[in-house]
């Protein structure tokens, strides 16, 4: 996991929704995927926290996924849905944190996968 530190945003500490920035970072992870989904459509200014809502959608959306295929493979479908079950529950508690942090956390292809698509 890399982690790439950048200021919060230059412009405040608000975010469009007029929440502080590392709280609405924070929100993004709330509840997995959807709350990302939320604030990826209610943000207009933050880039901090439109990177945040970007990342949760794509990471916890590809767990939601994961999780769901692994179905499909007979005998360790159980040992496998387990493994993604506590590497989702890490990595909400660890954006979480990072983002209530105002830190610009990039996991692995996917922070820069959200990186690319809020420019």
């Amino acid at each position: 996991m890399e982690e790439q530190k950048k200021p919060a945003d230059s412009d405040a500490m608000r975010s469009s929704t007029g929440l502080e920035v590392n709280i609405a970072g924070l929100l993004c992870y709330l509840i997995p995927f959807l709350s990302g989904l939320l604030l990826l459509i209610l943000e207009k200014n933050s880039r901090f926290v439109k990177f945040h809502a970007m990342q949760s959608v794509l990471t916890f959306g590809t767990l939601f996924a994961a999780y769901y295929i692994a179905d499909l493979i007979p005998l360790i479908d159980g040992l496998i849905r387990f493994l993604i079950q506590v590497l989702g529950f890490v990595l909400w508690i660890l954006l979480m944190v990072k983002a209530y942090g105002k830190e610009w956390y990039r996991l692995p292809v996917v922070g820069e996968m959200a990186e690319k698509h809020i420019q």
